[in-house]
């Protein structure tokens, strides 16, 4: 496939996991792509390619969308794919959120999305270009403790469908891709847990993790001509998991009952 020929993308929190699958995603199907990430150990190992640069920047600083969005413009000449992945996760329940919990998770999963887009904006209007920006299931539907996260990513949701209808008439188009539990390096000490499978995994339709490339598929369709007529949309790709039930802490306590070495 090679649905990207003319296209111009950013990707952050390039570096690993979905990001990364993203980026590599949109290059192999013909998009020049800025991959942005503020480590530069996983940019370094992406492949060496004209059409792939990269670019170590904090996400969350002051003047990253302004450095990011020159480096984009210098290297390509135009944008026309946003990607706001960054994202962090493991927040504890409101009760337990301080101050400090609050602003870290929104300074991470909601600030830098809302000011990149904002400021890419006057690009975007030039090439009637996207967004796709990543929530989260858990910013989709409520979730046991993630407090701070699950606020972020429904912010993200409401960024998405706030943009679409203010930006529609200049022919910019924003969507929204909500993983759920997706085999990354961040998820990879709790998925092989037996009381998540169990309460979690398993409870899912299709009961089992997601792969990087779920989420890559899903992105470069809602960034491809392909979605030309898709715009305010939040995809789930997450298993079924935000059409599943409630799970109780009565049904994690039978299951450790039943499992005392779990």
């Amino acid at each position: 496939m090679s649905r990207f020929p003319n296209h111009r993308a950013i990707v952050t929190g390039a570096g690993q996991g979905i990001g990364r699958g993203i980026a590599e995603r949109l290059f192999a199907e013909g998009a020049r792509v800025l991959c942005v990430d503020k480590s530069g150990d996983g940019l370094a190992t992406l492949p060496d390619d004209d059409r792939i640069k990269t670019l170590v920047c904090d996400v969350t600083t002051a003047e990253a969308p302004g450095a990011i969005i020159d480096a984009a413009l210098a290297v390509f000449g135009a944008i026309t794919v946003l990607v706001n992945n960054v994202g962090v996760g493991n927040a504890p329940p409101l009760h337990e959120t301080t101050d400090e919990i609050y602003d870290f998770q929104l300074g991470v999963n909601l600030r830098p999305a809302f000011r990149l887009s904002r400021d890419v904006l006057p690009e975007l209007r030039k090439a009637r270009g996207n967004i796709v920006n990543i929530a989260s299931s858990i910013g989709v539907s409520g979730y046991r403790r993630w407090a701070a996260y699950s606020a972020a990513k429904a912010g993200i949701i409401g960024l998405t469908r706030h943009m679409a209808a203010e930006y529609g008439p200049d022919g910019i188009r924003v969507n929204a891709v909500a993983p759920g539990i997706i085999a990354t390096p961040q998820t990879e000490g709790r998925r092989d847990a037996p009381r998540f499978r169990a309460t979690i995994v398993e409870t899912m339709p299709l009961g089992h993790v997601g792969e990087v490339e779920d989420i890559a598929a899903t992105v470069a369709f809602l960034a491809s001509d392909e979605a030309r007529f898709i715009t305010g949309q939040v995809i789930a790709v997450d298993g079924g998991q935000t059409s599943s039930v409630f799970i109780s802490e009565a049904m994690i306590e039978a299951w450790e009952k039943a499992h005392p070495a779990g």
